[in-house]
């Protein structure tokens, strides 16, 4: 069982940053393909970034590209995203999760934990 929680979010003026952290309990956070998606309101929930389990390997939605980081630290079982130029797109709730396969890194349904979310308002 993995708990995740995240923080980070706020109110930010476009080309803006934010720093977003997810910390996850347990003793096996390294196993774990750590994903960050975001949903804002009425649409579905996307994929933003993933981190391999030991942080060698990173992907980002084309849309992110450029302005997003995603990072992980494992001696503190805490993913970070990083976020600059924030645009008002940017907008919703941005949730991290955990599961095992790389493969399946950007699709929501194969993830098997997530946190309760945090919101990010950024405004024109």
């Amino acid at each position: 069982q993995v708990h995740l929680v995240e923080s980070g979010g706020g109110l930010v003026q476009a080309g803006g940053s934010l720093r977003l952290s997810c910390v996850a309990s347990g003793r096996t956070f390294s196993r774990y393909v750590m994903g960050w998606f975001r949903q804002a309101p009425g649409k579905e929930r996307e994929f933003v970034a993933a981190i391999s389990g030991s942080g060698s390997t990173t992907d980002r939605a084309d849309s992110v590209k450029g302005r997003f980081t995603i990072s992980r630290d494992n001696s503190k079982n805490t993913v970070y995203l990083q976020m600059y130029s924030l645009k008002p797109e940017d907008t919703g709730v941005y949730y991290c999760g955990a599961q095992s396969r790389w493969v399946e890194r950007s699709d929501e349904h194969e993830y098997d934990y997530w946190g309760q979310g945090t919101q990010v308002t950024v405004s024109s």
